[in-house]
């Protein structure tokens, strides 16, 4: 089935509700939208609705943590990571708190809302923070189990939902464990390191580069913090080099993640597909997405470049 992470989050963390009293569910005023009216309609007693103030999200679910609480405080990205940013990293990072920060609508693919509300820049701010874990699902099952896996981890968590629908690729009793990568496909002469909306274009890169006599090695990178440091170094030894694909900006996101540790452990070619330093603009999400690149062809086009 197709559908878009956000609508994955709602259900996984209404299941959540009934899995475990101390979950918690935060929004500020777009249940609708984030999908965490979901959890509403079954536990209505512990859903609290912060209206338009995002900071005093933050705040209020940093204050349910002390308290035992799980809390999952959600609301779109560029408000999660911008507005709310100081209480993100002074009421729930330093003094390391097990709060759920979810940003839904996240990256260009937000569409019509245009660049004010495209975050581009949130994996870059939360993977800057010590504490914070950094989850990019890649499909609805990996949103479910990502959430599942969020409500067990003890500390802060940065969860990035889309709003786009996308294909899933997963099968239901597919693994998950943060802080570790997934081969999706074995490669010798390029690894491809993608994450959340970018890994099925990614493997449908290696498909046709496979036609073309280029064995590409794909993987889902959905922890981007903290990042499996092995498997990457692993794979780039194998292959030589390596293509990051991202939707966000590739300063300080996934591909700068990538880059910062190849180019201390094993310096390695690699080129960044994502947002070049530069903000998004209102259309349709899937136009967007192809208008920067985002896409299977424009990943192959990279790839055959740097395979040259």
């Amino acid at each position: 089935m197709n559908s878009a992470t956000r609508e994955a989050y709602g259900n996984a963390l209404a299941e959540l509700a009934g899995l475990n009293p101390d979950v918690v569910a935060l929004d500020a005023d777009l249940a609708g939208a984030t999908k965490s009216g979901a959890f509403k309609k079954v536990a209505a007693e512990r859903y609290f609705d912060m209206g338009i103030a995002e900071s005093d999200l933050m705040g209020t679910a940093a204050g349910l943590a002390t308290c035992g609480k799980i809390p999952f405080a959600s609301t779109f990205s560029v408000f999660a990571a911008g507005r709310a940013f100081e209480q993100v990293r002074n009421s729930i990072c330093y003094p390391n708190l097990n709060v759920k920060v979810v940003g839904t609508h996240a990256g260009p693919s937000c569409g019509e809302d245009g660049a004010t509300h495209q975050a581009i820049e949130d994996i870059a701010l939360m993977r800057a923070l010590p504490n914070m874990t950094v989850i990019v699902p890649a499909d609805d099952v990996e949103a479910r189990s990502a959430v599942l896996a969020a409500a067990e981890h003890v500390g802060p968590v940065y969860l990035r939902m889309g709003r786009l629908a996308t294909p899933t690729f997963h099968a239901e009793d597919a693994p998950f464990q943060i802080g570790k990568g997934e081969i999706l496909r074995e490669g010798e002469d390029v690894t491809i390191i993608a994450c959340g909306m970018l890994v099925k274009p990614a493997i449908d890169a290696a498909e046709q580069l496979a036609a073309e006599g280029i064995s590409a090695e794909v993987i889902n990178m959905a922890t981007v913090k903290p990042l499996d440091e092995e498997l990457v170094l692993k794979s780039a030894g194998k292959t030589g080099k390596v293509v990051t694909a991202e939707e966000a900006s590739v300063i300080g996101g996934l591909g700068g993640a990538v880059c910062e540790l190849l180019s201390e452990k094993l310096p390695t070619p690699v080129r960044r597909i994502g947002m070049m330093d530069e903000f998004g603009k209102s259309g349709g999400g899937a136009e967007l997405l192809d208008e920067y690149g985002m896409n299977a062809e424009n990943i192959v086009s990279i790839v055959k470049e740097l395979c040259k």
